[in-house]
């Protein structure tokens, strides 16, 4: 499986079959690349345009927005609500957690989530191979509450996202408040990855990608 950031919490992901999956595509006036990559589904975590610009995605790509089980060309994808905010929504409403099921790898996307889960709620998630989180705060959980919910669900691969980057104009912290006492943690000097299932660290990594700086 391969998985590329865009920027922000935008991820490509393709799988072997290779089915393209695109998470919160984000409007161009964001100030990453514009994109414009062919898919097959579309996941849109919440309705904010730096999450749902479903029209810059070409193809005809089945497009997601709630939370319910299905399998879309043999990929089973599922959801969670959660908040925006750390008041029951009652600030910037719900967010939706993405589970993918694919090339037998669990893959988590916790959208805007604005709080830490509680227990019952975690628990629904099961066992998660790779978590997208948000770090940056402000919109979302910050890196404090970012770790705490690291430390609960014990991924094995965590790739941080919605952090403050040179291409980004908002008002969150960049990625190194999240990464503030972990050991276990990978930079690299590209914007994806590729995953086996069979070769996943035994303890929890961290890996800190290069957004997209080119048009595809």
């Amino acid at each position: 499986m391969r998985i590329e950031w865009l920027g922000h919490a935008c991820f490509l992901i393709e799988n072997k079959d290779r089915i393209r999956i695109m998470i919160d595509p984000y409007d161009p006036s964001l100030g990453y690349v514009p994109i414009s990559d062919e898919v097959d589904i579309v996941l849109v975590s919440h309705d904010h345009f730096d999450h749902n610009y479903v029209e810059g995605v070409k193809g005809s790509p089945f497009v997601i927005t709630t939370p319910e089980l299905r399998n879309v060309k043999g990929v089973t994808i599922s959801g969670i609500e959660l908040f925006h905010d750390k008041a029951g929504g009652r600030e910037r409403g719900k967010t939706i957690a993405f589970m993918i099921d694919s090339d037998g790898l669990r893959l988590v996307h916790l959208g805007d989530v604005g709080h830490v889960p509680t227990p019952v709620q975690l628990s629904k998630f099961g066992r998660v191979d790779v978590l997208f989180i948000p770090v940056g705060g402000f919109y979302t959980v910050d890196g404090v509450d970012a770790r705490k919910i690291v430390s609960e669900l014990n991924p094995k691969i965590v790739i941080p996202m919605h952090f403050k980057t040179p291409a980004l104009n908002f008002p969150i912290d960049g990625v190194e408040s999240f990464l503030a006492g972990l050991k276990n943690v990978e930079f690299l000097n590209k914007n994806w990855i590729e995953l086996d299932p069979y070769l996943l660290p035994k303890e929890t990594k961290v890996v800190v990608m290069q957004y997209r700086k080119k048009e595809v």
